[in-house]
């Protein structure tokens, strides 16, 4: 498939801005892959189409306060420094993008906080926009951490960013309730959706809750720049499948039960650590996995994603579950129907 065939007009007002007031109430359209069909419906009537010894698998990856704002020594010029991973503990080593990249040089030094009580020194260039910088700071790790990540503000994705800034509250709100590994730094927006009490009522029901991790990259908001898709090149992620996840899954699967991906970042986990004839295997280690039509799937039968911007690597992975066909005009409804997108936005359940 073609970049140019994942193109629809979306306008900044149909962009979600804010979460909703209560996390299960954003709206969710459900899409039967095999007729087509099409129904309206609230997050939280997710309950509905669950049953015992059906297993919903989900991201448990933490963001981090990744995006911060130092100045650069002597000129004062303002510098956006985006925190990708720790590469060395006792060092203070932090590989991060930098704007503008063509003001930072290696050498040079950066104070962040109103006092300039956080100094860091850049000493490497990686990429373009990538350096590796050396945080001078005296100190154990978790103080030295907690005293970098108050600096910090959510990393929300720019079609947020370009029309409002970061906020306190997005430090929660852009956080799914059962984030427990740190590592990511965009949430597993899917995933936002879930309130503490529709967790506890699928659970009544007898529905499982398998978590596995994999620590969401910007990789997934990179522009395209190739029409041949099978040309293009994703970011590497870090994933973990424990053991724990894979019994749920496969037992389910042996039951011929639902089995269902909680976002982008969960249906290329599973589909990365999938062996034979669907079975999940524990799995450790590191995925570029990009899925687009067509792509026969082999662990998870149901899928819930956010409505996606256009041309984005999460539409085409959507149109490769539910079918191009199904899924673009999935979209046509919903930009009738004033359902609203990307990370904060209503979401998409396919069964």
């Amino acid at each position: 498939m073609k970049l140019s065939q994942f193109k629809f007009k979306l306008t900044d007002e149909q962009i979600a801005l804010y979460p909703p007031a209560e996390r299960d109430e954003a709206k969710m359209m459900v899409l039967n892959r095999q007729t087509g069909e099409i129904e309206h419906k609230l997050f939280k009537d997710i309950l509905g189409y669950f049953d015992e010894g059906d297993t919903l698998i989900m991201n448990n990856t933490r963001v981090f306060p990744a995006r911060l704002y130092g100045n650069k020594e002597k000129t004062g010029a303002k510098i956006e420094v985006f925190l990708l991973r720790e590469l060395n503990r006792e060092q203070r080593l932090w590989d991060v993008l930098v704007d503008p990249a063509r003001k930072i040089r290696i050498g040079n030094k950066l104070y962040f906080g109103e006092d300039n009580s956080m100094v860091a020194e850049v000493i490497d260039n990686t990429t373009s926009r990538g350096r590796t910088l050396r945080f001078l700071y005296d100190g154990p790790h978790d103080e030295f951490r907690e005293a970098l990540y108050e600096l910090g503000e959510a990393p929300l994705p720019d079609d947020v960013r370009h029309l409002r800034p970061a906020e306190p509250s997005d430090i929660d709100n852009f956080q799914t309730i059962y984030a427990t590994v740190e590592g990511a730094v965009t949430a597993p927006a899917s995933g936002l959706h879930f309130s503490r009490q529709l967790l506890k009522r699928l659970e009544i029901k007898g529905v499982n809750q398998a978590f596995i991790t994999l620590h969401c990259g910007l990789g997934n908001f990179r522009a395209i720049d190739v029409e041949d898709l099978t040309k293009h090149k994703t970011d590497s992620e870090q994933m973990f499948v424990p053991v724990e996840a894979c019994e749920l899954v496969n037992a389910s699967k042996r039951a011929g039960k639902r089995v269902c991906a909680i976002g982008s970042s969960v249906l290329r986990a599973t589909e990365t650590a999938a062996g034979p004839n669907g079975i999940l295997k524990e799995y450790e280690g590191w995925t570029s996995k990009f899925i687009f039509p067509p792509y026969e799937f082999s662990v998870a039968n149901s899928f819930v994603i956010n409505f996606q911007l256009p041309y984005t690597t999460m539409l085409m992975l959507t149109c490769a579950f539910g079918g191009y066909d199904n899924v673009m005009n999935a979209y046509e409804e919903a930009l009738k129907n004033d359902y609203k997108f990307g990370s904060y936005g209503d979401c998409l359940l396919i069964i």
